[in-house]
């Protein structure tokens, strides 16, 4: 039997060619990958566009190659622009929701027909709260009754909460995107990038630091296929960064957000960070230095939500 471990940045890494009790579960299980049920293959989870996990894959074949399977590997490192990846990852998350919510309107129509059970069910315990006549020819069918009345309650329950948990993941699926492209979570993910991107030029051009007992530490530059790998990831980054920047000044172009800078901000102010008002003690090129109610905070400017010049209040 031939299976074959594939990998690219649209599809991820996926496993394709094994069957139900051929035996390759159990290798595949204890090597990380989990078996998709909307895709029908084994995948490895987060592992669209990004870097092939190669040790995982190669360790993964070897197994199986063990096991007596017949293993091809096939494996496409090129990465998608990030116009393509946030196009693609909308088109999931739309369709996502809209399977969610047939999947909510199934949930209530169970509840609803489940509570129409409970009702019919309670309704035919005898009136007004009759207790059971302990020996009367009328004790099993009463006991009957009650157990039938008490286990429809209970799947009325059940089928209540389970529409409220299919409600609540559609309506979370439904404002995926918006949460993606909100304002805040842009900056924190220019953010992250900027720091990604510094460290793979560092592994590109080489680096040094000075320890803290004062010798150098010195990292050579990336070397052989380490060194493709890194400029293939110093450009997927780059492009990424780009991207999201351009988002950015788009919202800042729309009036969702203020760029605040050292123009903008003065000692005295008032800025609001982290949800706190705090005055202004210092200005710096990147950041402000402000004091609040829970003492001092560094406040980076894109991170300030709101602003208030010397002499207003709060």
């Amino acid at each position: 039997m031939s299976i074959t471990i594939s990998h690219s940045a649209a599809d991820g890494s996926l496993v394709s060619g094994t069957s139900r009790g051929d035996g390759s579960a159990t290798i595949l299980k204890a090597e990380g990958w989990r078996w998709g049920r909307s895709i029908d293959t084994w995948f490895l989870a987060r592992s669209r566009d990004r870097a092939p996990q190669r040790s995982t894959i190669e360790r993964t074949a070897a197994q199986l190659r063990a096991a007596g399977f017949t293993v091809e590997i096939s494996v496409d490192d090129t990465y998608r622009t990030a116009s393509e990846v946030e196009a693609d990852t909308r088109e999931r998350q739309t369709t996502r929701a809209a399977r969610l919510n047939v999947r909510a309107a199934t949930r209530v129509a169970q509840a609803e027909a489940a509570d129409a059970a409970a009702a019919r069910a309670h309704a035919a315990l005898p009136p007004m709260g009759e207790p059971v006549k302990i020996g009367h020819h009328s004790e099993g069918r009463h006991r009957a009754a009650i157990a039938k009345s008490d286990a429809a309650m209970r799947r009325s329950i059940d089928a209540d909460q389970a529409a409220k948990y299919a409600a609540e993941r559609a309506k979370n699926a439904k404002n995926a995107t918006d949460r993606r492209y909100a304002p805040a979570q842009v900056v924190r993910r220019i953010e992250r990038l900027e720091s990604e991107l510094g460290a793979w030029r560092r592994r590109r051009d080489g680096s040094s630091r000075r320890l803290s007992n004062g010798m150098l530490d010195v990292t050579a530059p990336a070397q052989g296929d380490y060194a493709e790998r890194v400029l293939r990831e110093v450009d997927r980054l780059t492009d990424e960064l780009e991207y999201w920047n351009g988002i950015r000044q788009q919202q800042i172009a729309d009036g969702q957000v203020v760029e605040y800078s050292r123009e903008t901000i003065k000692l005295g102010d008032l800025i609001q960070f982290s949800h706190v008002w705090g005055k202004v003690v210092r200005v710096n090129l990147k950041s402000v230095t402000a004091v609040g109610v829970y003492g001092k905070m560094i406040a980076p400017y894109p991170r300030i939500d709101g602003h208030q010049p010397q002499g207003g209040g709060v």
